[in-house]
């Protein structure tokens, strides 16, 4: 991912809450309503959730988030890239750089919860490349045909 910045972001300007539009916008559009986990701006800002975004100079380029399940293990959230950046590396950058950070604050273990519609495939390709294997749910998930759960140790 040459060429971007990823930093902690408040939500405070309109470039992420576009992306988060966008990205609970795709969820509903693959997924039905009961089986759409995204969270909100509102629930991004919680104190057990980091949001990252990613900038090629100033403009937006992907965001993700790790919410904190409690001292060992984090959920990864909100994983979008922009349209006009899919393919460049930036979602692998994200998540890298998230995957670094629970891994220097203590997490031995990532968690997350995917679509299993053809929209999601490059997630779950993505994911997987980087060492998350299908598991269960976990946390309040339960099976559902439309979510896929994976983990990764750190």
């Amino acid at each position: 991912m040459t060429g971007f910045l990823i930093r902690i972001d408040d939500l405070e300007t309109e470039p992420p809450r576009r992306l988060i539009a966008a990205h609970l916008a795709g969820m509903h559009a693959a997924s039905p309503a009961e089986s759409v986990h995204a969270l909100d701006i509102d629930a991004l800002r919680s104190p057990a959730v980091t949001f990252w975004s990613a900038w090629s100079g100033e403009e937006i380029a992907g965001i993700g988030a790790l919410q904190r399940l409690d001292a060992q293990r984090g959920e990864l959230k909100s994983m979008r890239t922009a349209e006009r950046f899919l393919g460049r590396g930036v979602g692998r950058g994200i998540l890298r750089h998230i995957m670094t950070h629970a891994a220097a604050e203590g997490m031995t273990s990532l968690w997350l919860e995917t679509g299993t519609t053809p929209e999601f495939a490059a997630a779950r390709h993505l994911y997987a490349s980087e060492g998350f294997v299908t598991c269960g749910p976990f946390e309040g998930y339960t099976l559902d045909p439309f979510s896929t759960f994976m983990t990764r140790a750190l």
